[in-house]
């Protein structure tokens, strides 16, 4: 009798283009699993708005199984030892799985490996990015620290291969092991249910990512001169969806990659951008939690655990109460939905590492908890990148000026949706209202000006 083959599934919760999948249907009967595996990741575990997009990822990939004759087993618990006991339970042959990057997948990895050496195959397979990371190297065979040559290279290795198809049917097992169920994982809020506006916002799985490809091929002509625009909102929101692996990078890149216009070409950089943060992270695993550039960080950052006016202003921050508009307009929008704009993204991280002087590493774990497309490698490298001590960086020296960002990117809708105590402001006023006419919204916590010299004479002190 065949043996049945184990899919292990992780960020990857999709039928089609979903390699581990497509060879372990065509070896036998298949057992999808998803094993959560909480207290691996340590700093770094799911945050709460990425729990609640996994559920309904999840409920969604359970639904599209059913149809194919099959069923998701979920189990908990320390992921290796986990599907070794599967194994044993089942009689697998082997276990197939994507790859994953994060220092504690890949830990996880070689602990499974040794695990079923005696008894079972582990089958790792490509699929989640457009080349395997690590693979595109310099010509003396090195990885690229520096983003432009590394997409440079990339690019010349396009396009990706062909999307596998979806399994017109998923072999099942005689048998199917015990499964926890999702509700009993209680992944979704409910004391308080802070979710309203993440359920408004969001469509999630597998089914949904393709209508909003399909939404995609419509606007992307347009991406180079739109992204920037808060208030108008011309991007992909693809981001949770290729985090989760509910659509894979080649489907986007084979979708999209004969539309015409020059907005393909500046949105096929930031695919290739989520390449090389994976990229990054091979070569320094702990990257979101260690500066690469090496300052006086206790001299540069004011620290919010032993400064009460630097714990206030995180505060501040987090709750969108800077008195800076478009700031807090960001800040409310991920907290409401789990999502940012991009470009609100670079002025919100900018304001608090350059305008507050707080250590980068609040702001990467804030957003990993809000994030509901938190991913340990593009969270990382955009904190790095933004506070100047990455591999490859911004300069520090060089601070966003918020207020003219706001003016400059027309974010005036964009804030009276998200500050609504600002919404009778005439779009003029409404970047910098007068502290006389703020009403109930906060004074700025610190001037541009005041702000801009502060940080400059911190950085200088650091270095020296």
């Amino acid at each position: 009798m065949t043996k049945p083959q184990i899919v292990w599934l992780r960020r990857d919760l999709r039928l089609a283009d979903q390699p581990a999948l497509h060879h372990a249907a065509s070896l036998g009967p298949v057992i999808p699993v998803y094993v959560l595996d909480d207290e691996r990741a340590g700093d770094h575990k799911l945050g709460a708005a990425s729990r609640w997009w996994l559920h309904h990822s999840l409920a969604s990939l359970a639904a599209s199984l059913e149809k194919k004759g099959s069923r998701l087993i979920l189990r908990r618990g320390p992921a290796p030892q986990v599907l070794a006991q599967l194994v044993d339970e089942t009689g697998a042959g082997a276990v197939h799985a994507l790859r994953h990057y994060e220092p504690w997948w890949r830990k996880a990895e070689d602990e499974l490996a040794k695990l079923l050496e005696q008894s079972a195959d582990l089958a790792l397979h490509d699929g989640n990015y457009l080349r395997p990371p690590g693979s595109v190297t310099t010509g003396s065979g090195q990885p690229y620290k520096i983003y432009t040559p590394f997409a440079k290279a990339l690019n010349e290795e396009m396009p990706p291969p062909e999307p596998l198809p979806e399994p017109p049917a998923i072999p099942a097992p005689d048998r199917w092991p015990d499964s926890d169920t999702l509700d009993d994982w209680r992944l979704l809020p409910t004391a308080p249910d802070w979710a309203g506006g993440m359920r408004k916002f969001w469509a999630v799985g597998e089914e949904a990512a393709h209508e909003r490809l399909d939404w995609w091929k419509e606007h992307v002509a347009d991406y180079g001169s739109s992204r920037n625009l808060p208030s108008d909102d011309r991007t992909s929101r693809f981001s949770p969806h290729l985090h989760w692996g509910e659509l894979s990078p080649a489907q986007v890149w084979h979708s999209l990659c004969d539309t015409r216009g020059d907005g393909w070409q500046t949105f096929a950089k930031e695919l290739m951008w989520r390449d090389y943060a994976q990229n990054v992270i091979c070569q320094y695993p702990d990257y979101a939690s260690s500066s690469y550039r090496k300052l006086d960080e206790k001299t540069l950052w004011r620290d919010p655990a032993k400064d009460p006016a630097a714990a206030s202003d995180l505060e501040a921050w987090q709750q969108g109460c800077t008195g800076y508009p478009i700031v807090d307009a960001g800040m409310r929008q991920l907290w409401q939905v789990g999502w940012m704009h991009n470009r609100v993204r670079m002025i919100t991280a900018s304001f608090l590492v350059k305008h507050l002087l707080i250590d980068w590493r609040h702001g990467e774990q804030w957003f990993w908890d809000c994030l509901v497309d938190a991913d340990y490698g593009n969270n990382g490298v955009n904190w790095q990148w933004i506070a100047g001590t990455g591999v490859d960086s911004n300069m520090f020296t060089r601070i966003m000026a918020p207020l003219t960002q706001s003016e400059k990117f027309a974010a005036q809708a964009y804030i009276r949706t998200y500050v609504p105590e600002l919404a009778e402001f005439d779009d003029e006023a409404i970047h910098d209202p007068p502290d006389d006419r703020r009403g109930s919204y906060p004074v700025k916590r610190i001037g541009h000006r005041e702000a801009r010299e502060r940080a400059l004479a911190a950085y200088r002190k650091s270095r020296a």
